[in-house]
């Protein structure tokens, strides 16, 4: 006890001596902490390892990808069921190289080719956080099943060598910090280009179209970079960040589907000022003029009253506005009581009619405000589309058009790789191979003791 009672006045004089008062580790390490939790908030994080109604953090949610869906991976501090074992170099590797603490390769449906850019003091702190200030559960989440050769991890090696980078941000001396920071926020943390970038053959981000649109399979990213018909040119600093911090803008834009949890779960918690850095950043990117709409736009949505909505000579589209969307948004569209209006709204003006559907598919529903309800059980495909088109025409681009065969696309999680079908066919030729192979054996078999 006396032994035990001296080292620790030893080590009290000892932080005194050298500048470190007691305590004062411990309060380094609980800041660790809560740098890291900032930093896990801004890499949305709890949006894909925390399946709804589950533990922080668990996995267990189904991400659904054009090869079929990905199951999160438990992040909690777990050594049976989650990442208790990683060491930091561990947890380093996986974050930014995507593999595994037993040297199996993620898929990059985990944004480790965004993450690669995290610096080593935020690495730190991520790995503090997700050590120490999260619960461990010990429950391990179904595994991904994805179909042949999909299933073969190894092979993400050969991609990852093709597209995957490995080196912490530099800032630019050329920009100010603010820029720096907006940079490393969309970059990295953020993975903005996850979404928001076109992807070529092999579902890798086209470098040379950066932030310029991509549809999800059924949500479309639009194009965010400051090109003034295709992208945000004509927003404001201000738009921006009202947008980013609420999912609205005074643009008539309302956030849905995965930018809606990403405004939800992530951008609405950061600070000012780096909500600040990320418009700056946005604003000073390179403009893209890919996806812009076709720009048949109407110079007023024209008037309709109640009557002329119900009316025999209405068209099915009025009709099922009417039934559907009126008492909310209006007879004319002009919307009420905090809710949007529709004409020249962000909504009907893409290059693609894929939101508006999937809002009418499965509505909206922010943290906070007035939800939409979802019409998937109420309206058929050809009703959605005949609706969708309506709205189009009357509210917003009349160049863009959607069919019920599309609706049902949608409805269904999106279109699946053409590289399924490819793989398919592959084996399938490779079945034949072998089949041929064995049979022309047998042959020469045959021949063989014949002779």
């Amino acid at each position: 006890m006396k032994k035990l009672l001296s080292l620790s006045i030893a080590a009290a004089l000892g932080g005194i001596l050298f500048g470190q008062p007691a305590g004062a580790a411990d309060n380094d390490g609980q800041a660790l902490v809560k740098q890291g939790e900032y930093l896990a908030v801004a890499g949305d994080c709890a949006a894909c390892h925390t399946a709804p109604g589950g533990k922080p953090f668990a996995g267990g949610l189904a991400i659904n990808t054009p090869i079929g869906n990905i199951i999160s991976t438990n992040i909690t501090p777990s050594e049976t069921a989650g990442i208790g074992r990683y060491s930091l170099t561990d947890f380093e590797r996986a974050i930014r190289q995507g593999i595994r603490r037993d040297g199996a390769h993620l898929y990059p449906a985990m944004p480790y080719t965004s993450y690669a850019v995290i610096t080593d003091s935020d690495m730190k702190a991520l790995y503090a956080y997700f050590m120490q200030g999260v619960a461990p559960v010990d429950v391990r989440p179904q595994t991904t099943a994805l179909p042949f050769p999909f299933n073969l991890r190894f092979s993400m090696a050969v991609w990852d060598s093709l597209y995957a980078r490995a080196a912490p941000f530099v800032a630019d001396a050329g920009h100010s910090a603010e820029w720096n920071r907006g940079a490393y926020l969309v970059q990295g943390l953020a993975h903005c280009s996850t979404c928001h970038t076109p992807r070529n053959f092999l579902m890798a981000e086209q470098s040379g179209q950066a932030l310029a649109g991509a549809s999800l399979g059924t949500w479309f990213a639009p194009n965010i970079t400051p090109d003034k018909q295709a992208g945000i040119g004509q927003w404001s600093a201000g738009d921006i960040a009202s947008y980013l911090q609420t999912g609205r803008s005074p643009t008539g834009s309302q956030a849905g589907g995965p930018m809606l949890e990403a405004i939800d779960k992530s951008f609405s918690k950061l600070s000012a000022a780096d909500i600040h850095a990320i418009v700056t950043y946005l604003q000073g990117v390179k403009p893209q003029s890919a996806n812009a709409p076709p720009g048949r736009l109407a110079a007023t949505r024209p008037l309709i009253s109640d009557v002329g909505l119900m009316n025999g000579s209405a068209s099915q589209g009025a009709r099922l506005y009417a039934e559907h969307c009126s008492t909310c948004h209006q007879v004319s569209g002009q919307g009420s009581h905090g809710l949007p209006a529709l004409y020249n709204n962000a909504a009907f003006r893409r290059p693609v009619a894929d939101n508006a559907v999937m809002a009418i598919l499965d509505g909206l529903t922010p943290a906070s405000g007035q939800a939409m309800p979802a019409f998937r059980t109420v309206m058929n495909d050809q009703q959605v589309a005949t609706l969708v088109n309506y709205l189009f025409k009357n509210d917003g681009d009349a160049g863009v058009r959607t069919t019920p065969e599309r609706v049902n696309t949608l409805r269904n999680g999106g279109a699946p790789s053409p590289l399924l079908a490819i793989a398919k066919g592959g084996m399938i030729a490779l079945l034949v191979v072998v089949i041929v192979l064995v049979i022309g054996g047998g042959i020469l078999k045959s021949r063989r003791r014949q002779r």
